[in-house]
């Protein structure tokens, strides 16, 4: 039996990236709405297709990849400090894995 994957693969990196750009200058996180929002207005500044399960993909692809708390797998969380239906960068995901290190100062001599 072949194993089918959640999302189509050709699709779900560029959500996941558009997801981490949105999200990224927003280090306490944006609700749901403005989510949905900034990403349609990329798209539509880039003339790129908008289709009409874009919501429920997007969506999905968050969905994929969050936690409710601190995990250092997941690349997206809710923040629990906060009401309604926020997302966020997961910092501790972040931290180790899409920033580059600091260059030591043994290295600059």
């Amino acid at each position: 039996m072949q194993r089918r994957h959640r999302f189509p693969p050709e699709t779900d990196p560029t959500i996941i990236d558009e997801l981490v750009a949105v999200l990224a200058p927003h280090p306490a996180g944006l609700r749901r709405w403005s989510v949905m929002n900034a990403i349609r207005k990329q798209r539509q500044s880039q003339s790129r297709d908008i289709p009409l399960k874009m919501e429920a993909d997007i969506e999905r692809a968050f969905r994929g990849s969050c936690t409710s708390g601190q995990s250092r797998t997941a690349r997206f969380r809710r923040p629990a400090e906060t009401a309604g239906e926020v997302w966020a960068l997961n910092t501790a995901y972040v931290s180790n894995d899409d920033v580059p290190p600091e260059p030591s100062m043994e290295a600059a001599e």
